[in-house]
């Protein structure tokens, strides 16, 4: 199955947002912290911003900042804002109507399927940015906001 980097890069973002103490952060900048291209965080920053995470600050000394305090954005908004949320793919084509097997496959995997991503959500909603980004300051031993 296909996974994505995505929903990483884009707490990635929010993240670095959080720990500037309220400073815009231009997509090169978040890019190369991220280790990936302007171009990438600028389509990820787009979704957020669709989301109403993020928003942009214009003109000189612009660029991303958080639509609002990270206390109040948690992981599922994010997942949700740039992931396909199907975590698992059912056949690509259907197994034949004739085999015991195959005709009820998905009836008998889905209740299972949907507890899996029932739990993956609430862990999800369970999580902020706030925590990600105290977190991250404690593991790097610094302070935030964090000089960029």
């Amino acid at each position: 199955m296909p996974t994505s980097s995505r929903f990483v890069v884009a707490v990635h973002a929010l993240v670095a947002l959080a720990v500037s103490g309220g400073k815009p952060l231009r997509s090169e900048d978040l890019a190369h912290s991220a280790n990936t291209s302007p171009v990438v965080i600028r389509g990820l920053l787009s979704r957020l911003s669709a989301a109403g995470l993020t928003r942009s600050q214009l003109g000189a000394g612009g660029g991303a900042l958080l639509a609002r305090p990270a206390e109040g954005i948690n992981l599922l908004e994010v997942y949700r804002a740039v992931e396909d949320t199907r975590l698992f793919t059912l056949h690509r084509t259907p197994p034949p109507p004739d085999c015991a097997v195959g005709s009820n496959l998905v009836g008998g995997l889905q209740p299972a399927l949907t507890r899996a991503r029932e739990a993956f959500e609430a862990e999800l909603d369970h999580t902020t940015i706030a925590e990600i980004a105290d977190e991250v300051a404690r593991l790097g031993n610094f302070t935030m906001p964090l000089e960029w």
